[in-house]
């Protein structure tokens, strides 16, 4: 039996094998955020799939944390009753789930959210809603804790496996880590260990509620990429020694913000696509924009392994996570013998293939049929379904799109 099929622990929570379904945005929940019958059949289908875990798209947890129209929210405790369906369909084809929680911080709208988007610094640029950030006071932060705590406590109540805290791609923890978004002076900036606080209480506090058979793990940026140095490969292997020491019990690594689509996603950029959910007086400008990246984010298969080794050795027997380009069975199986990572964390693969463990697990096939084009991607910001669009993109427009 291929090494990708032996079971392995996350904590205390026993994984059927080394097989993840990274968090992935699906735009299929209620403008409310509430579950709907269309995300709870996604869900199930990639159960049938075969896939150990699976980490539904990243959930709000407070309005002002929500990044898009369709996300899936757990801010309020009516939200459970759909949540507990969710789980249900998932566990009952026999596959683990993990709910990521999050807040978007400054990578928001204020169309979406009503007011100016705020992290732990102001005046910081947001490139995908051109808007200015505004500085979060000491009760917003506050605020937010609070959230990530009661939201914790919402996903237990849902019969979730365990949590995952979203600390990557330029969202709210994210910020706090990342020297480029977090300029602060006071308690919560200025320092490695200050830029790690907010984290660290969101992480201490959770674990004082959390059952002790729920385990808590993370998805990490290891590189930023913006503008200015953010959080690198040495910063976040500093910041897995600390997480292994207040008690996570797995950590994912990914990189890339707002700043860097592509370096999260690499591939294709697929520019048209892109551009129709633009306004019209800023379309050529978009235009120009996105053209010129093309050809500079080729796909890599395990585009995040470098910062693999670099994080691993500090975190020793917790599990790491992989995700990042990864396609191919015999590459995987390498990746785990060598201990580079204990997991193979996938999204854009499950997208078109939902059943590609389960193809890989009866030997039909030896590789993902993704070619990375990022159609994908690009239906976000339109309001479509994230769904494989490879063959056919929707001729016409449904939605406003969400930079109308």
């Amino acid at each position: 039996m291929s090494i990708l099929f032996e079971p392995h622990k996350i904590g205390k929570m026993e994984v059927k094998n080394r097989f993840v379904r990274s968090a992935t945005h699906e735009n299929l929940a209620k403008d409310s955020g509430e579950v709907t019958d269309e995300l709870i059949k996604l869900h199930r289908t990639l159960a049938k799939g075969d896939i150990g875990l699976i980490i539904p798209g990243y959930m709000y947890i407070h309005p002002l944390g929500r990044a898009y129209r369709y996300q899936t929210g757990i801010y309020e405790d009516n939200m459970i009753s759909g949540l507990k369906k969710l789980v249900k369909a998932i566990h009952e084809e026999g596959s683990k789930v993990a709910f990521q929680i999050a807040h978007a911080g400054m990578y928001t709208f204020s169309r979406l959210i009503g007011t100016t988007p705020a992290g732990p610094s102001g005046e910081i640029m947001n490139p995908i809603a051109i808007e200015y950030s505004k500085e979060m006071i000491e009760n917003e932060i506050q605020e937010t804790i609070e959230a990530f705590i009661q939201a914790a406590k919402r996903a237990v109540e849902s019969g979730a496996d365990a949590i995952q805290l979203h600390a990557a791609h330029g969202y709210l923890i994210n910020q706090f880590l990342s020297p480029f978004y977090n300029r602060r002076r006071d308690k919560w900036g200025g320092s490695d260990e200050n830029q790690f606080r907010y984290l660290k209480e969101i992480v201490v506090k959770i674990k004082k509620v959390l059952p002790s058979d729920v385990p808590l793990f993370i998805k990490l940026n290891t590189n930023d990429y913006t503008p200015n140095e953010g959080i690198t490969p040495s910063l976040a292997a500093k910041y897995s020694k600390w997480l292994i020491e207040i008690g996570i019990d797995a950590i994912e690594i990914s990189c890339g913000s707002g700043y860097s689509l592509f370096n999260m996603c690499r591939g294709e950029v697929p520019v048209r696509e892109i551009v129709q959910a633009v306004p019209d007086y800023l379309k050529m400008m978009a235009e120009k924009v996105y053209q010129d990246l093309i050809g500079k984010f080729d796909i890599e298969e395990g585009y995040n392994l470098e910062a693999a080794k670099i994080i691993k050795p500090q975190i020793r027997d917790i599990p790491l996570i992989l995700v990042g380009g990864l396609r191919t069975k015999t590459f995987m199986e390498e990746l785990i013998k060598n201990k580079y990572t204990d997991f193979i964390s996938m999204s854009r693969p499950f997208i078109r293939e939902p059943f590609l463990v389960k193809s890989i697990r009866e030997g039909k096939q030896e590789r993902a049929a993704c070619i990375s084009c990022n159609r994908c991607l690009a239906a976000i910001p339109n309001d479509y379904p994230v769904q494989c669009y490879v063959k056919k993109w929707p001729e016409k427009k449904i939605s406003t799109g969400y930079f109308q």
